[in-house]
């Protein structure tokens, strides 16, 4: 079924009604990795584990990610209001590295107003954000509050590293857990400039495009 512009606008507007801050969403992922089980629907050992290994990414990410002085001034330069809003998952390994820094720059700029939802508790928002046809996150959804128009949508990865897992799956049936680590490390030594700039770029249209 398509689901319509307007459709897609009321989804996000109700899912911000109960959205979790980041402080929220840190302390539940947490809550689950002492208790060794994992937001979602579906419980698995593995989704458990997962789970462990994120709490601990989050943790190192919040401490060790850092900025440019030149990412810092165009953050600073950035004037207006936009609501981001993410769907995640505990067990997502694409999301500690994401989700850090729209924390960080929402830290930096107050005009972003940054939460997060639960994939598996908003089906209808996720069927509404797809990518590919898929149900990947983290998915990074961008909103004017002014109209609560639904200006674009980011994810699940940054350019540069999905074209890492499309190079592996073309040469490969699945993905691996040696492939797994690997993306990790790139993410690592990245250290999320690629996500940094990519979101960026989408602010700095928006800017554009709201004073045009």
């Amino acid at each position: 079924m398509t689901i319509t512009t307007l459709e897609r606008q009321e989804l996000v507007t109700e899912a911000l009604k109960n959205a979790l801050t980041y402080a929220d969403y840190r302390l539940l992922v947490a809550k689950h990795a002492e208790a060794f089980t994992s937001t979602g629907h579906t419980q698995t050992e593995a989704l458990s584990n997962y789970t462990v290994l994120n709490d601990r990414r989050m943790k190192r990410w919040d401490k060790t990610l850092k900025f440019t002085q030149e990412q810092e001034e165009a953050l600073k330069a950035y004037t207006k209001p936009v609501n981001w809003l993410v769907l995640t998952e505990s067990w997502c390994g694409d999301a500690p590295a994401a989700v850090a820094v729209m924390h960080k720059m929402a830290q930096l700029q107050p005009a972003i107003n940054f939460n997060l939802v639960l994939r598996d508790d908003h089906p209808q928002l996720m069927d509404a954000f797809l990518t590919n046809g898929g149900k990947a996150i983290p998915k990074l959804i961008v909103q004017d509050p002014e109209n609560n128009a639904v200006v674009t949508s980011w994810g699940s990865r940054s350019k540069a590293a999905q074209q890492l897992v499309t190079d592996f799956k073309a040469e490969n049936e699945a993905i691996t857990p040696e492939f797994i680590n690997t993306l990790q490390k790139w993410y690592n030594d990245n250290k999320g400039q690629a996500i940094v700039e990519e979101l960026l770029e989408i602010l700095k249209a928006f800017n554009l495009e709201t004073q045009n």
